[in-house]
């Protein structure tokens, strides 16, 4: 069943690693947008209800179980409070300390809003910062939610791509990956030109249909120093990255390069760039997390459903010291592009 709910999107906030600040970020960032957003957050109901309390009594939360959302898809919830689907975690929580019998109840959580995206009780995802350890120590094999989203929908390619607003007014940046979490020598072999093209496809269509931006610019970087310097600084730029970028321009795709990386990250450049193409994790974030830290999100193109998420981890260290130090604002705008992304979905 699905349930748009008029011009508030439905999106399903998994809380992600409950001994760490996700919970308390999705909690403060849902209710901050709830005016905007029927933000459902997933996670256990009795935990987010005592942690709503202890940051702001007057946040009111109506559970849900799984198998009344099953049986009747996501009801109509007003602007009042936020619903949750209930489910219950294994152990105790203890803020700052990993525990393991908890590893599967997180992994359900984003079990059930992949299945709600599915049937369209959901417009979008959005998720907390998790621990892959504790979900490894559980017993299961998991090396993130990107990798977990793609083989769960039988998406073959996805793309990682970060984004945010940097201060004093620059332009809005948005980099994406050919690679992400490589070692840094493996990184070459895996820029095979079927892999790039695919690449620059799945950038191409989701800044169409999930940005609604018409006619996607995209900017691509180089992988050596100097974009190669004309094959002395290596030859991947002339035997990989411009054979694809001249095939992609032939099919109408508008993605220029190889630039520099040194250079390109600049406002004259990205002023006319709707997304920086990067060669490799540590090329491109670095320079987007500098700009955006803390106000940055990362979303995955490529998924049969809009999913963004915050740019930071799961602060064990933070969760420790109790609530109201953690900051909430890469999850605020990770929930706001998710309801831009709905909206234009929709359109």
């Amino acid at each position: 069943m699905t349930m748009l709910n008029g011009s508030r999107p439905a999106l399903a906030i998994t809380v992600g690693e409950p001994a760490g600040i996700g919970p308390e970020i999705a909690i403060r960032a849902a209710w901050a947008l709830r005016e905007e957003a029927n933000c459902v957050l997933v996670g256990d109901a009795a935990f987010l209800a005592l942690t709503a309390g202890l940051i702001d009594p007057s946040i009111r939360l109506s559970a849900l179980s799984i198998q009344a959302l099953r049986n009747g898809g996501l009801p109509h919830f007003g602007k009042e409070r936020l619903a949750v689907v209930d489910v219950p975690l294994a152990a105790h929580v203890t803020p700052g300390t990993l525990d393991a019998e908890n590893g599967r109840a997180v992994l359900a959580t984003l079990d059930l809003a992949i299945e709600g995206a599915q049937n369209g009780w959901f417009e979008g995802i959005v998720t907390a910062p998790l621990q892959k350890s504790t979900i490894n120590d559980a017993g299961v094999a998991f090396s993130g939610h990107t990798e977990y989203l793609a083989e769960k929908t039988g998406t073959p390619k996805v793309v990682m791509m970060l984004a945010g607003q940097p201060a004093g007014g620059q332009p809005y940046l948005r980099v994406a990956l050919a690679t992400t979490h490589l070692p840094l020598k493996d990184v070459p072999a895996a820029l095979t030109r079927d892999n790039l093209a695919q690449v620059i496809d799945i950038i191409d269509a989701d800044l169409k249909s999930k940005f609604g931006i018409a006619a996607p610019r995209i900017l691509v970087t180089g992988l050596n120093p100097h974009a190669g310097e004309n094959g002395y600084l290596g030859r991947e730029e002339i035997e990989v990255i411009t054979p694809v970028l001249e095939a992609a321009r032939a099919r109408g795709i508008d993605a220029r390069g190889p630039y520099p990386a040194d250079t390109l990250f600049q406002p004259k450049y990205l002023e006319d760039a709707d997304c920086v193409l990067a060669m490799y994790h540590d090329q491109g974030l670095p320079v987007l997390k500098h700009a955006t830290f803390g106000r940055g999100i990362n979303v995955t193109l490529g998924l049969p459903f809009v999913r963004t998420s915050v740019d930071h981890g799961t602060a064990l260290d933070l969760a420790a010291q109790g609530l109201g130090l953690a900051d909430c604002g890469s999850m605020v705008e990770a929930i706001r592009a998710a309801m831009q992304m709905a909206r234009a979905r929709r359109a």
